[in-house]
């Protein structure tokens, strides 16, 4: 494992602020427990935030986007190209997550890690670009130990040079499916089978040939087993920049709200270098990968919605959002049964 200066993230310890925020839950006028998850949420958000009464202040979603070396082994059902393509509609307002930020207010900023194609300045755009894609993991490392240093620095640094307390994560990189697959496999002890999903849509053959190739890799990198060296080994620049972000996030005690299987492999890096930053995540949705099913009952987590999504970029975390809100929004304007001279439960 190479050298790696980490922040500082803390473990949230407030026994004090969670019982009063607990009290305030339960004395709100509704059956105890009545609000089912959004209590829990409730008290989550508080804990990150430190205070009884938490706000959510300009919320930013950040989509990293990277290409891999390995879909030219075919593990997607679409082309390398639609990277940069699908790059330039978020810009230009045409993807689902532009729609999902335009509806909910979130700012919107997409962050080149690692596309192949250079891009235009645009004022939603971070050019950040560690290289032009990674290498072919079936064939050598994805990245080299220094590629990966710089592409999680890129992730802290967009992270630190944004306002706000909460950031939403998204990602965009043809074949990065794979590379969440061999990270989870690897890092949880997991058979890449069971880890490894249709992606971007492909059929019983392709999905075959995926699982094959990613074995062939992980067996290729059998030494790779602490987490940086994983990463490196498999990539991707924009999975390394999301570690960064998520690690900077939770160092600043942001609220994380985590998309899907990419960004969840991401974090599952981040935990293992700093445990205490899956206290401050927020798990939008289970998506339809086995894997990231399989990462999140790995973790004991329930995420806040099921949809059947498998899309990405953030989406899942664009819809999850208003929870968020409605959260903050019952510890603040729900009435207590004493102020709002309601009855409370028999003895």
């Amino acid at each position: 494992m190479f050298a790696f200066e980490l922040p500082d993230v803390a473990a949230l310890n407030d026994p004090d602020l969670a019982a009063r925020v607990r009290h305030a839950i339960d004395h709100k006028t509704k059956p105890l427990g009545a609000l089912g998850q959004l209590e829990a949420l409730a008290l989550q958000l508080a804990l990150i935030q430190g205070r009884d009464l938490p706000v959510l202040d300009q919320p930013q979603l950040l989509v990293f986007a990277a290409d891999h070396g390995l879909a030219a082994r075919g593990v997607s059902a679409y082309p390398s190209d639609v990277t940069a393509q699908m790059v330039l509609n978020f810009l230009h307002g045409g993807a689902a997550v532009s729609v999902l930020a335009r509806q909910h207010g979130l700012a919107l900023t997409v962050v080149d890690a690692g596309v192949r194609q250079d891009f235009e300045p645009h004022p939603r755009l971070r050019r950040c670009k560690v290289a032009p894609g990674t290498a072919d993991a079936s064939q050598a490392q994805a990245m080299s130990l220094s590629q990966c240093a710089q592409a999680i620095a890129v992730g802290r640094e967009v992270v630190a040079s944004l306002p706000g307390n909460g950031v939403l994560l998204g990602e965009m990189g043809i074949g990065n499916s794979s590379a969440a697959a061999l990270l989870v496999a690897r890092l949880t002890d997991s058979p890449i089978a069971a880890c490894t999903g249709r992606g971007t849509g492909l059929d019983d053959a392709a999905l075959a040939h995926k699982t094959a190739v990613l074995a062939e890799v992980l067996a290729l990198h059998a030494d790779a087993v602490e987490p940086l060296d994983a990463l490196a080994a498999f990539g991707g620049l924009e999975i390394a920049a999301l570690v960064g972000a998520v690690l900077q996030a939770a160092a600043e005690r942001r609220v994380i709200v985590v998309d899907g299987y990419i960004v969840s492999s991401a974090v599952l890096v981040a935990s293992r270098l700093q445990p205490a930053v899956l206290q401050r995540c927020v798990f939008a949705h289970r998506s339809q990968e086995p894997g990231h099913r399989r990462l999140l009952a790995h973790w004991g987590v329930r995420p806040l919605i099921d949809l059947d999504l498998r899309l990405g970029e953030g989406s899942g975390a664009a819809l999850a959002w208003p929870l968020l809100e409605s959260a903050c929004r019952i510890l603040a304007e729900m009435a207590s049964f004493e102020s709002a001279g309601v009855s409370g439960p028999s003895p």
